[in-house]
């Protein structure tokens, strides 16, 4: 009875490359944190990883390395489903029903299209129905929320668009789900001041080798300001990236010795290093022994894969007496 007073929650993330501190504090660690307040299904979208990655070793490799990480922050398998959107077929069949409602105006308008188009991306069909596909992922699991970024809104809001025609042409079969947007999720700077992105190269990787990790804070860029002189902590990328780790008092600590002058960013650079590597001490560890053990990951994800099947199964067999399909065992 418990269970049915938890609200669904909803989420994927594309193996299409490296996991970053801004992967972390922009999505991972909230899903960590909900996982004991609703009813969890967090996938990994391998089948939208294909419209960008066409390096099967790749993307092999990426798919388990997210579940590692995953798995590694604290994910519990047993108060979630992690699990492979590939392992739920029936995404697919239900992308095809929600296409032969799908308006072709509400596809041309959707910004991951044009972004990628400006980019250079082939437009390939892959790529422009990516928001069917997506829409099926979401709706399939009859989710109460989303979470995303502001970046992302959109595309819960084209699933609720498509869900809409849907229940107007066939009845009301689908769960209009609403957009979670944490207000208080801290944009991760890159090295380069930028948004932190796989796509710039300006990431943190945050459970690599000790040596990696070191040399991607080292490499964080800076002014030009002497080491004697004040400096502003508000300006700093390194002081910005030291706030998601540490505690208040140690905020202000830090924040007084900008301030004061005498601290260089070499030095400063050091701290963050440290706060970082210690906050992620046991993660990196778990990390590494996830490494030797393909077989209890794959394990994982199929345990997901059941209890998303179970949820799919019952969903699918709604859709196809609404559209009429009949199948013959």
């Amino acid at each position: 009875m418990q269970n049915q007073k938890k609200k669904v929650i909803l989420s994927g993330i594309q193996p299409s490359g490296v996991i970053h501190l801004g992967n972390y504090f922009g999505a991972m660690k909230q899903y960590v944190d909900l996982q004991d307040t609703s009813i969890n299904y967090f996938f990994i979208a391998n089948f939208h990883a294909l419209t960008t990655l066409r390096n099967p070793q790749e993307l092999q490799f990426n798919t388990l390395d997210i579940a590692r990480h995953y798995l590694a922050i604290g994910l519990d398998p047993d108060k979630c489903a992690l699990f492979l959107q590939s392992d739920v077929p029936e995404v697919c069949e239900l992308s095809w029903y929600l296409s032969i409602i799908t308006p072709l105006g509400l596809l041309e308008r959707c910004h991951s299209y044009k972004d990628k188009l400006a980019k250079g991306f082939s437009p390939e069909h892959g790529l422009f129905a990516y928001p069917i596909l997506m829409a099926a992922d979401i709706l399939m699991y009859e989710p109460d929320f989303v979470p995303v970024g502001k970046d992302q809104k959109q595309h819960v809001e084209v699933a609720r668009d498509i869900a809409i025609k849907f229940n107007n042409t066939f009845g009301n079969i689908m769960k209009i789900p609403e957009v979670m947007i944490k207000e208080s999720t801290a944009v991760v700077p890159g090295i380069d001041g930028q948004k932190m992105s796989k796509s710039y190269g300006n990431f943190i990787s945050f459970l690599s080798d000790e040596k990696t990790i070191k040399k991607q804070v080292m490499s964080i860029v800076t002014n030009s300001t002497a080491v004697e002189e004040p400096k502003d902590p508000a300006q700093c990328n390194v002081f910005a990236l030291y706030k998601l780790f540490a505690q208040p008092d140690e905020i202000i600590s830090l924040q007084d010795r900008y301030v004061k002058g005498g601290l260089g960013y070499g030095e400063a650079k050091k701290i963050l290093l440290a706060k970082l590597l210690d906050y992620f001490a046991e993660s990196r560890v778990r990390y590494n022994q996830l490494k030797a053990d393909d077989q209890y990951v794959k394990d994982v994800l199929k345990k997901g894969a059941d209890k998303a099947r179970e949820q799919a199964d019952s969903f699918m067999i709604k859709v196809r007496n609404a559209v009429g399909i009949v199948r013959s065992n």
